[in-house]
């Protein structure tokens, strides 16, 4: 018995059923009367590499862990900014209270309560 010979073109009607249209291989393989192995054989011919795919899909993956390592680097160092000046700015007004409380002692006055919130200080005496 001879193997059939099919015409690229039947083969690619074949393989398109498969891969765009969905069907199955064995549904193909019964209604045209092809081998479900050289359907197979088919389709491995026609679709991509998956190694090539696969090579893309960790270079895309590389390159978003890259941007998103760098992004957090940034954030990082703006976080870190922002710290420092807010405890620069807490220590400069907490040297202002204390600047404040060692004048009233030197004048001889008891040490006042001062509180410092936002852009504002408050100085209460207290009386003896």
């Amino acid at each position: 018995m001879s193997a059939q010979r099919f015409t690229p073109d039947f083969k690619a009607e074949a393989v398109q059923q498969i891969i765009d249209r969905k069907y199955s291989v064995a549904e193909v393989s019964a209604r045209l009367g092809v081998s479900a192995h050289s359907l197979y054989k088919w389709v491995k011919a026609v679709a991509p590499d998956k190694t090539e795919k696969q090579a893309s899909e960790l270079l895309e993956a590389k390159s978003e862990l890259l941007r998103l390592r760098a992004h957090f680097r940034r954030t990082a160092e703006e976080r870190d900014i922002l710290k420092k000046a807010a405890v620069s700015s807490t220590r400069r007004c907490s040297g202002l209270a204390q600047l404040i409380g060692r004048c009233f002692e030197i004048q001889g006055f008891p040490r006042p309560l001062v509180e410092v919130s936002g852009d504002s200080i408050q100085v209460a005496l207290r009386m003896a």
